[in-house]
C-alpha cells in the first residue's frame, strides 16, 4: 500500500459502473456475505464491500471474483480501511492462498491433498474412515476457502484469521487436524458423509471466544444444526493451544514443498478429466479407438501450447 499510493482509489474510479460477469456475481453475493453482522445490514457497509471486491476483480481479471472472497473481505473491512482491506485481499489471493479463488479452485484442491496426507501421517486411525466417508473434500472447500469464517462463530473465527496472517496456511491445517482429533471417536462411528459433517458442524458451532468483549453474534448454521443434546463449549484459545502442541512439527517450508508436489497431481488430474470429457463428446463412429483419440488429444494440446495458444 505504501509503495502504491493512490492505486486503490484509481482502481475504484476505473471500475465504477463497469459491467462484467464478476460484477454480476459480486452483486448477487453482497447481501450474503455477513448478513448477521450490523456493519453489513446497511448500504454503507455493502457499498464498501462492493468497491473492494470490484476493484480487485478489475486488478486481477484472471481471478475476477470467486465465492468466499466476499466473506473474507467483509471481515477485513471490519478491522481496517477499504484500502487496507484491498491490499490484505491481494496478499491473500496472490501469495498466501495461491490459486484458491478461481473457477477450478486449484489451490484449495492442492491443500486438500496436503490435508489428506497429513491426516494419514498424524491420525492414521481416522484417515481411512475419512476417505470412505468422503469428508475431506467438503472440509477443504468450506473450512479452508473461508478460513473457518463460514463454519465457526465470528468472534472465534477471527482469532484464527489473526493467526493465519501471522503464520499462513500452517495454522489452518493445524486447526483442521485438531478438530478431527477432538471428534475422532464420534467420526469413527459415523456411517455416511452427512452424519460426519453434522458431528463436525456442531463442534465448530460451539467454539467460543471467552475473551471477546463484544456480544456474541448469532450463528445461523448453529441454529439450523442444533441437536437435542446440550452443546459442549470449546474455547478457541484452547483449541489453538492443542493444535500447536499436537501438530507443532508442521513447518511452513515443508508445506510449500508438499504444495509443489500436490499441484502437479492436481493439474494432471484436472487435465485427465478434461481429456476424458473431450473424448466422450466425439462421435463413436469416426473410426478411432478411445486410446487413439486420447493420443490425438495430447498431440493437439502440445502443438497448441508450443504455438502459445490455449487448446480448446
Amino acid at each position: 500500500m505504501e509503495t502504491h499510493p493512490g492505486y486503490y482509489t484509481e482502481l475504484v474510479e476505473k471500475s465504477t459502473g463497469k459491467y462484467s460477469l464478476a460484477t454480476e456475481e459480486i452483486e448477487r453475493d453482497l447481501h450474503r456475505s455477513m448478513p448477521e453482522h450490523p456493519a453489513f445490514q446497511n448500504e454503507l457497509g455493502i457499498a464498501a464491500l462492493r468497491r473492494v471486491l470490484t476493484a480487485y476483480a478489475f486488478r486481477n481479471p484472471t481471478i475476477g471474483y470467486c465465492q468466499a472472497m466476499n466473506i473474507v473481505t467483509s471481515v477485513l473491512l471490519l478491522y481496517g480501511s477499504e484500502e487496507e482491506a484491498f491490499w490484505l485481499l491481494v496478499a491473500l489471493c496472490e501469495r498466501m492462498l495461491p490459486d484458491y479463488y478461481n473457477t477450478r479452485v486449484v489451490g484449495a484442491l492442492v491443500d486438500q491433498g496436503i490435508f489428506e496426507e497429513l491426516t494419514r501421517d498424524f491420525l492414521p486411525q481416522l484417515s481411512e474412515k475419512m476417505q470412505d466417508l468422503g469428508v475431506i473434500s467438503s472440509i477443504s472447500l468450506s473450512w479452508f476457502l473461508t478460513l473457518f469464517l463460514s463454519v465457526m462463530p465470528f468472534e472465534s473465527a477471527v482469532v484464527i484469521v489473526d493467526c493465519f496472517f501471522y503464520e499462513g496456511i500452517k495454522v489452518i491445517l493445524q486447526v483442521a487436524l485438531a478438530v478431527l482429533d477432538a471428534n475422532m471417536e464420534q467420526l469413527l462411528g459415523c456411517s455416511d458423509e452427512g452424519e460426519a459433517m453434522t458431528v463436525l458442524g456442531r463442534y465448530l458451532d460451539n467454539v467460543v471466544n471467552k475473551q471477546s468483549v463484544s456480544p456474541p453474534i448469532p450463528h445461523l448454521h448453529a441454529l439450523l444444526t442444533s441437536g437435542d443434546d446440550p452443546p459442549v463449549e470449546v474455547d478457541i484459545f484452547e483449541l489453538l493451544k492443542v493444535s500447536y502442541e499436537k501438530f507443532s512439527s508442521l513447518r511452513a517450508e515443508d508445506i510449500e514443498q508438499m504444495r509443489f508436489k500436490q499441484r502437479l497431481k492436481v493439474i494432471q488430474s484436472l487435465e485427465d478429466t478434461a481429456k476424458r470429457s473431450v473424448v466422450r463428446a466425439i462421435p463413436v463412429d469416426i473410426g478411432f479407438s478411445i486410446e487413439e483419440l486420447e493420443d490425438l488429444y495430447m498431440v493437439f494440446k502440445v502443438t497448441a501450447q508450443s504455438q502459445g495458444r490455449t487448446p480448446s
